[in-house]
């Protein structure tokens, strides 16, 4: 096991890279994808060689149990946002000095509200909730004209917190409704598209205010015409008080467009259940939704008797239903390592940060792995590293059986470099992200 370089500053690890070498100053702030593209000295869709970067290639084994993960120095070379070439180790490489951090795949958050946030605006916490559901989209009714006044910015700033933290990848809900018409897209896209060399995303078309209960109908079809990826939804008995027309309207819209579908699922209750079995029935008969289709939340599942938790998992494993979940900690349990038994996929994301739904969220996945990881148990080294699964939306540097799987070449240039001697430790201490580099950029 090659030793790790001891703790540095980030501010030291840019100084000390040959990018700091070659007389370019960075200060150890958010760089976004203009002052990239501008300085023709950093990379930018070009060549990258990273040298002293640390990949696990291994477990270590003392009777049959993984005690360890083994590591090595490599170089890495990216070139037109790819992995291009992975060699031996050369100290004298004329490359940018990784200090040994280890080297993961970038994290990805699979559930956010990028749209609506109050992150960059001054501080505000959540407000005594009056009326339930139906009573938050009163009162969204009444502030969404506010929010959307400066949303793009929001949004980039919220994108940025997202980048410091190892993220390079979101799927972001954003809100469909009466009250916001297509500008909650809209602005939310022109974030994205200031971001699009450093940020990677995917898009959820969401009728916070149900799809009938305040006719979000003709701006969801207008919406599915533009470039977002899924259909969404929100507690359809609750909201809409149907299951049945708000599904099959959902599952539909969807089909006709070919996007995918991610429904919140807040309901513990019959309905709750019912929706989920309805769910499973029409993606069974539309085959085409199978792997698309995603479940967020769904606390049902926490609900259940263990033998209908069982049913209900191999059910959603059988049809390709992911259970995006932002790993509540309190009295709900979710059973997470029961659906991934079953192959149900599993993800995470932050949800809401700083919003009138919640003040909490750091803006981590890898936090999210690590409160997966205390809250399950999984506290030997081979389990922490499995728990890394929830940070990068499922890959992994090294299989169940210790075979190195990533990174290869020919895959993404999208990765962070962690002051961790190996994922598990990563998991367990919520390492300090020192660098992000999204399709070969330094981003971060």
């Amino acid at each position: 096991m090659m030793e790790r370089s001891g703790n540095i500053s980030r501010k030291d690890f840019l100084k000390n890279s040959a990018l700091a070498m070659a007389g370019i100053g960075l200060s150890p702030v958010m760089m976004n994808a203009e002052t990239v593209s501008k300085n023709k000295a950093l990379p930018h869709n070009g060549k990258l060689i990273l040298k002293n970067v640390r990949l696990e290639t291994g477990f270590e084994y003392e009777e049959g149990e993984v005690i360890g993960t083994n590591t090595d120095l490599f170089l890495v070379e990216t070139e037109n946002g790819k992995i291009t070439k992975i060699s031996k180790n050369d100290p004298k490489a004329k490359a940018a000095d990784a200090k040994g951090f280890l080297m993961l795949p970038a994290f990805r958050d699979m559930h956010i509200h990028l749209d609506k946030t109050f992150f960059g605006d001054k501080w505000q916490a959540v407000r005594k909730r009056k009326g339930g559901v139906k009573g938050m989209i009163e009162l969204e009714e009444q502030i969404m004209p506010e929010i959307l006044k400066n949303s793009t910015y929001k949004a980039e700033k919220m994108i940025e917190l997202l980048q410091s933290k190892g993220t390079a990848f979101a799927r972001s809900h954003v809100n469909i409704e009466p009250t916001s018409k297509l500008d909650s897209l809209k602005n939310l896209q022109k974030a994205l598209d200031k971001k699009k060399k450093s940020f990677g995303a995917e898009i959820v078309a969401f009728p916070q205010h149900g799809v009938f209960y305040r006719n979000s109908v003709p701006y969801l079809k207008e919406a599915a015409k533009m470039n977002i990826d899924f259909i969404g939804g929100v507690d359809p008995y609750t909201i809409d008080g149907a299951i049945e027309k708000t599904m099959d309207f959902t599952v539909q819209l969807a089909l006709d467009h070919q996007k995918g579908i991610d429904i919140h699922l807040h309901e513990t209750g019959e309905s709750g259940l019912k929706t989920v079995e309805y769910l499973i029935d029409k993606v069974n008969e539309n085959p085409a939704l199978k792997g698309k289709t995603f479940l967020s939340h769904c606390f049902v599942l926490g609900k259940l008797e263990k033998i209908k938790q069982e049913e209900i998992a191999e059910k959603l494993g059988n049809a390709q239903i992911g259970v995006i979940s932002t790993i509540p900690i309190g009295n709900l349990i979710m059973p997470l390592p029961l659906l991934k038994n079953h192959n149900v996929i599993v993800y995470t994301g932050n949800d809401s940060i700083v919003d009138h739904w919640n003040t909490y969220g750091t803006g981590s996945v890898l936090e999210k792995a690590n409160l997966y990881a205390q809250l399950y148990g999984q506290s030997t080294e081979f389990l922490l590293s499995r728990s890394l699964k929830l940070a990068t939306a499922d890959l992994l540097p090294l299989d169940d059986k210790g075979v190195q799987q990533w990174p290869k070449n020919g895959d993404d240039a999208d990765f962070v470099l962690v002051n961790a001697s190996c994922s598990a430790e990563a998991v367990s201490r919520i390492s300090n992200v020192e660098s992000l580099i999204y399709k070969g950029n330094i981003v971060y």
